[in-house]
């Protein structure tokens, strides 16, 4: 089994609804997301998955997150913006963006911060 892993970034806003927690006022992050993809057998050219070809499909994903307040979406987990959901969201996308079978997001990870962080891994 082979495992990429891509990184990129993106700005949004928030706000949740915890009990007795200031994170229910809406706040901002600079979040990092880790994305895995995995596969059994390298192409051709030796690579899994060319590199450039993950990262665009992701950038197209994290375009609809970039700059947003995320509460206002539709299309996020339950209309909550949690890390978790972020996770979600961006594991289940990419994944329809890939258009190689043998190719499968394994995990994605959403930092909102450099100490806190959510992984979402996918099972098969």
């Amino acid at each position: 089994m082979f495992e990429l892993k891509v990184v990129t970034r993106f700005a949004a806003a928030h706000q949740l609804t915890m009990v007795g927690s200031k994170c229910e006022n809406m706040h901002g992050h600079n979040w990092k997301v880790e994305v895995y993809v995995t596969g059994e057998k390298l192409g051709a050219g030796g690579v899994l998955v060319d590199f450039g070809a993950i990262k665009a499909h992701l950038a197209d994903v994290i375009k609809k997150l970039d700059h947003k307040f995320l509460n206002e979406l539709d299309y996020i987990p339950d209309g909550k913006p949690s890390s978790e959901n972020i996770a979600y969201f961006v594991a289940t996308e990419l994944q329809t963006k890939i258009d190689d079978s043998a190719v499968q997001v394994s995990r994605v990870t959403a930092w909102e911060s450099d100490d806190a962080c959510a992984t979402y891994i996918v099972k098969r």
